[in-house]
């Protein structure tokens, strides 16, 4: 049994994947400021609370439970708060991420895997889009992980640092058993959006822009349940763990879905109706994105097992029984 630390263990997917390392054998020790996580979702292993841009912090953290290796998803990951405050993003997800490294560097640490996003590719100039797509990001939040990326390729190339990288589409659904699920204050996501207009908390889901060049004017997006994304990162880490080479892999089901597409999924599933309004495009956001996912089939295996239905219906299932309100 190998202890993990997993910075950021604490929030949407990295819950998840606590669930999964543990399930499979393995020790996840949740590092986590609680600034967007949630200490009831820490199940499955220790907390220590604690921020990645604290050096003093992360070494006695790491000197106690002395992890083999790291998962990290400790980063802001708004878009659109990205575009209001650069800085925020560049200080916790870039500055952040070096006091880390230097951290598991001085512990004798040389294997990570990065928490990191679509968003690096920015503009698609094909779809579906695979890893050698040109990455041009669109906003501070993408740049801010393509720069960890190119951090993370150095460190491989002069020390030895093994990484993998994990670009994924949208993250969406919920732990089945209802134990843990999708909770933001605010919330920004679609699909948790959707319901809680279907559950009557909100008055109507707006649709943001309807102009764009895609198949009914709104954005294409690649839905991956969480449980696929953890079970990526556990893969992920076992590789590093019997000395695997350093990759970078998307993490999507390569079918894409528009946002109108969405809402009438969402309808059927849950068998409710909700009112939805029209509204402009927000900025930083990309038409569409839909991943490859072939390099990651032959890397370490991976494949999605769950549909869009299956996606909402747990998400639902969270939203409407579990979520703390």
């Amino acid at each position: 049994m190998s202890n993990i630390l997993v910075a950021g263990g604490a929030g949407y997917i990295g819950s998840h994947t606590c669930l999964d390392l543990f399930s499979k054998g393995h020790t996840p020790v949740v590092y986590d400021n609680l600034s967007n996580g949630h200490a009831e979702f820490v199940k499955w292993g220790p907390l220590e609370v604690g921020d990645i841009r604290d050096r003093s912090r992360l070494d006695q953290v790491l000197a106690k439970y002395r992890p083999q290796a790291i998962i990290h998803f400790a980063a802001a990951i708004e878009v659109a708060e990205s575009v209001q405050d650069p800085a925020a993003y560049y200080d916790n997800n870039v500055g952040g991420t070096i006091t880390l490294l230097r951290a598991a560097q001085a512990a004798g640490i040389n294997k990570i895997v990065f928490s990191s996003t679509c968003a690096t590719y920015g503009i698609p100039q094909s779809i579906p889009m695979d890893e050698a797509h040109a990455q041009a990001p669109i906003n501070p939040y993408g740049r801010s992980k393509l720069i960890v990326e190119q951090i993370l390729k150095d460190l491989d190339r002069h020390q030895g640092f093994r990484s993998f990288v994990l670009r994924y589409f949208n993250a969406a659904g919920a732990d089945p058993e209802g134990r843990i699920g999708e909770w933001h204050s605010p919330e920004t996501h679609a699909i948790p959006i959707a319901l809680d207009a279907a559950l009557g908390r909100r008055p109507h889901f707006q649709v943001l822009g309807t102009d764009y060049d895609t198949r009914d004017g709104s954005c294409v997006r690649d839905f991956v349940h969480v449980l696929d994304l953890a079970d990526a990162h556990t893969r992920a880490v076992e590789h590093l763990l019997d000395n695997g080479t350093s990759h970078a892999l998307n993490l999507g089901t390569g079918n894409g879905t528009t946002v109108k597409e969405l809402v009438d999924t969402i309808r059927r599933v849950v068998g409710k109706s909700f009112e939805v309004k029209y509204g402009p495009r927000r900025e930083g956001d990309s038409p569409a994105l839909v991943a490859d996912n072939g390099l990651a089939r032959r890397t370490i295996g991976w494949s999605p097992r769950h549909d869009l239905s299956a996606i909402i219906d747990t998400a639902w299932n969270w939203h409407a029984n579990y979520l703390p309100g």
